[in-house]
């Protein structure tokens, strides 16, 4: 077991004035804290808590946004009972409003003001919009956290370089990349949940997916001794968790890292590689 002093020693080194760069002395104080950890002086869930607020640090909104093409949107021309219908079948606490086109947003409605308010006589959905808070995508997770703390808002509709949306991102998604995947009520753990097929083609996978489950769907015959998630899978191709939107290719298929914290994968996206034609 490593001398306790030598913990004490690093950390007095990183603390002190030192000719190298930022990125090599947050390394050197996660080597250490590692070490901490190793030596039973923290926690493994105060560690990966800590390695994840690091990450935050390095991460921008692009990085961890709900696509536009996977955002549950409200019409704002939609008939009241439509609107309710959706809102229920989505069991979301807060929804993006757009008139014309999905890159109009006008508001952000809140299902709670809907589902109290939506009996009451002459109701108008727009007139319980609430402000929507529009973000670049190169807004740092840092600063977004701590304007979501001051402003008291949770969610933030991101946009790209030329004013289109490019996707929303909460409160929730931030945090969950300090304490790993936060389950509320309306998380579905249904199996039929596990694999979604997206617009563009891609495959939506939550890492607890077991691999039976994605062979039948992509006809693949993924089998590895001991491992039964499209997770385990990765992490044992690549001997370590990835990060995200990490791509790793493994026969034929490639899997991009859309949600993960650096104890586990949530989210990938797996697509069949493309066979180049000599």
């Amino acid at each position: 077991m490593p001398d306790p002093k030598s913990l004490l020693d690093h950390l007095a080194d990183f603390l002190s004035p030192q000719p190298t760069s930022p990125s090599e002395r947050r390394q050197e104080l996660i080597e250490t804290l590692r070490e901490a950890q190793a030596e039973g002086l923290i926690d493994a869930d105060a560690l990966s808590m800590i390695e994840g607020v690091f990450q935050v640090g390095q991460l921008c909104a692009r990085d961890i946004l709900v696509p536009r093409a996977q955002i549950d949107w409200i019409d704002i021309n939609q008939s009241l009972s439509e609107i309710v219908k959706s809102v229920i079948e989505a069991a979301h606490s807060r929804f993006p409003v757009f008139e014309g086109t999905r890159d109009n947003v006008i508001g952000i409605l809140l299902a709670k003001d809907l589902l109290r308010h939506s009996t009451e006589k002459d109701f108008q959905v727009r007139d319980w919009l609430r402000p929507a808070v529009f973000i670049p995508e190169s807004k740092r997770l840092s600063v977004l956290l701590r304007d979501f703390k001051d402003n008291r808002n949770h969610l933030a509709v991101v946009v790209d370089e030329y004013s289109g949306i490019a996707g929303i991102i909460t409160i929730e998604d931030v945090l969950e990349q300090i304490v790993g995947d936060i389950e509320d009520e309306h998380d579905i753990d249904e199996e039929a949940d596990n694999i979604i097929s997206l617009d563009n083609g891609d495959i939506r996978v939550k890492g607890i997916t077991e691999l039976d489950q994605l062979n039948e769907t992509l006809g693949t015959h993924f089998a590895v001794e001991d491992i039964e998630t499209v997770a385990g899978l990765v992490i044992q191709h690549l001997g370590r968790v990835p990060k995200m939107g990490e791509l790793i290719e493994i026969d034929g298929i490639e899997f991009e890292v859309q949600r993960a914290d650096p104890r586990q994968i949530h989210i990938l996206l797996a697509r069949q590689k493309t066979k180049k034609v000599d």
